[in-house]
C-alpha cells in the first residue's frame, strides 16, 4: 500500500478527524451515548488504520509496544486511583461524591476520570492485540 498515494493522502487527512471524533465521544459520554470504551476503540482504530496504510513497522515506531503496554497498565491504575481516593477522603471505594465540595461536581469528576482510564486501557488492549496478530503474520509456525 505504500505506493497508493491517494490512500496515503486520504488516511493522513482522515486520521486527525477520527482522533478528534474519539475525543468528542470521550467527553460526550456523560451526556449521551459514548464514553471511554467507545473512545478507546476509535483511537485504536485510527492507529490501526495508520498501520494498514503506512505499514506496521512505521506504526511500531510511532506507537511502540512499550507505550502500548504502559497504556494498558496506566488506564487500570487511573481507574483504581479514582476508586482509592474515596476512602482517603472519608467515603467508600469508587465513591465519587467526596471528590469535590459539591456532590454533583464530585460525581462528574469521578466519572470523567474513570472513563479516561477505560479509554486508555481499551485502546492499549486493542493495539496490543493488533500488534500480536501483525507479528504472527511474519512468523508462521
Amino acid at each position: 500500500m505504500r505506493r497508493d498515494l491517494v490512500l496515503r493522502v486520504i488516511a493522513r487527512t482522515l486520521i486527525p478527524f477520527i482522533l478528534l471524533f474519539a475525543l468528542y465521544v470521550q467527553f460526550h459520554g456523560d451526556f449521551g451515548p459514548g464514553g471511554g470504551f467507545q473512545a478507546g476503540v476509535i483511537i485504536a482504530a485510527a492507529i490501526i488504520f495508520y498501520a494498514l496504510i503506512q505499514g506496521v513497522e512505521a506504526t511500531r515506531k510511532s506507537v511502540p509496544e512499550w507505550l502500548v503496554e504502559t497504556m494498558v497498565a496506566s488506564g487500570v491504575l487511573i481507574y483504581y486511583g479514582v476508586g482509592a481516593v474515596g476512602p482517603f477522603l472519608g467515603g467508600n471505594f469508587l465513591d465519587y461524591f467526596v471528590l469535590s465540595h459539591d456532590t454533583v461536581h464530585g460525581q462528574e469528576r469521578g466519572i470523567f476520570w474513570v472513563e479516561v482510564g477505560v479509554a486508555v486501557t481499551v485502546s492499549g488492549v486493542m493495539l496490543m492485540v493488533f500488534y500480536m496478530f501483525a507479528s504472527r503474520a511474519k512468523d508462521p509456525e
